[in-house]
């Protein structure tokens, strides 16, 4: 077996074409978009590049077949924020054998020491944690859009190389028309009762640009300091999102929640994309563009995925989360359009949502997690620190 780095477009090609025969008798895989992946690898695409480096290396075996590929990262935007410089593992696929895996990984630590890092963490992604963060360990059924998928001898190639757990990432899932705990009737109730000036509202196409704005403002005030690394969105940034989601958005799976005039919070659901991913293999070419168009206007994918969930610090605890879960509630159930909802990982280190997914009802149906690794094998291992 050898290494190599990829440098042209024929081994960018392979390296896309790993998982392919990694899962090739895998029924619940679902190949991301080619586009997808390239664009984390794309300078003129992916932000990142901005303010930090990567790359990426294939694994051959004796015959010159791709059997592996992997990548290394450093944001250094948040790199020097920990007791160890820590750069980032990602892309990671493999045969199962632990050699293999290690020719991959030590490859990564070489790379990321070399350029001053002393530990790594993974597998994640070269951009936001909302794409490819996490190893899956639990729950290996299909995945939803952005969501890392893995067999599960992946968990013993990382641990056997000397990975640590860093945190866990809890994916919860609910039925849409099931019956929503009473404390959520009753918070919502006495929420509106007690103050008027609350009220929930769903987004509309002719009021977007409003919209738009009203979710950049919720997300600067909400999420800012609850994950490590994000950064204040602008309007541009903003705008950019909405228009390039507007084609799949559906309205009233939108809702947002205002104090007076102020917005506060925001539920943001959409459908699970991979529902229509899955039939086109990657490629959203014509043919990819006619079966997505098609999936979508014949509404066979009957699952939801909420994107985000916030409230704003200072409305936090006085029954808004209930309020803007029951507005929803109340006009999505009766349309029977959806059966089952996902919502986005939360880590372990925020024991303050899980209680909120759990109080709503959801059950944990996937659990990713993200490993670290330090070089000094003698210091001290530390996990993510619990929000609060």
């Amino acid at each position: 077996m050898k290494i190599i780095e990829v440098t042209n477009e024929q081994q960018a090609t392979d390296f896309l074409e790993v998982p392919v025969y990694i899962y090739k008798h895998d029924q619940n895989w679902i190949r991301p978009l080619d586009d997808d992946i390239n664009k984390v690898f794309n300078p003129e695409k992916n932000k990142y590049f901005k303010h930090g480096k990567l790359c990426r290396w294939l694994l051959l075996d004796e015959t010159g077949k791709a059997i592996g590929r992997v990548a290394a990262f450093i944001n250094d935007s948040t790199a020097y924020k920990f007791d160890q410089p820590t750069g980032g593992m990602g892309f990671f696929e493999c045969i199962n054998n632990q050699q293999a895996a290690n020719l991959l990984l030590d490859t990564c630590k070489d790379w990321l020491a070399a350029n001053g890092m002393e530990a790594m963490d993974g597998p994640i992604n070269f951009g936001e944690r909302n794409n490819w963060w996490g190893l899956l360990i639990e729950g290996f059924d299909p995945p939803s859009y952005g969501m890392n998928y893995h067999p599960p001898y992946y968990q013993t190639l990382l641990e056997n190389y000397g990975f640590q757990l860093y945190f866990n990432q809890f994916s919860y899932g609910l039925g849409v028309n099931d019956e929503r705990p009473e404390v959520y009737y009753a918070k919502s109730k006495k929420l509106l009762a007690e103050d008027p000036n609350y009220r929930f509202e769903h987004l509309t196409f002719d009021k977007i640009e409003k919209y738009t704005e009203d979710f950049r403002t919720i997300y600067n005030k909400a999420f800012i300091n609850s994950r490590e690394g994000l950064k204040e969105m602008s309007q541009e940034q903003a705008r950019n999102l909405m228009k390039a989601m507007k084609p799949i958005l559906v309205d009233y799976l939108i809702w947002f929640g205002y104090y007076k005039e102020e917005p506060i919070a925001i539920f943001f659901m959409m459908p699970e994309l991979n529902g229509y991913f899955k039939h086109v293999n990657g490629k959203m070419n014509l043919v990819g563009k006619l079966k997505f168009l098609y999936h979508k206007l014949t509404g066979s994918v009957r699952k939801m995925y909420g994107i985000m969930f916030g409230v704003v610090p200072e409305h936090q605890g006085k029954g808004v989360e209930g309020g803007i879960i029951m507005a929803a509630n109340a006009a999505v159930q009766p349309k029977k359009r959806w059966d089952e909802m996902e919502l986005t990982w939360i880590g372990d280190f925020n024991p303050k949502m899980m209680r909120v997914a759990e109080n709503l009802g959801a059950r944990v149906v996937k659990k990713h997690a993200t490993f670290r690794y330090l070089f000094d094998r003698s210091k001290p291992f530390k996990r993510y620190p619990i929000i609060g």
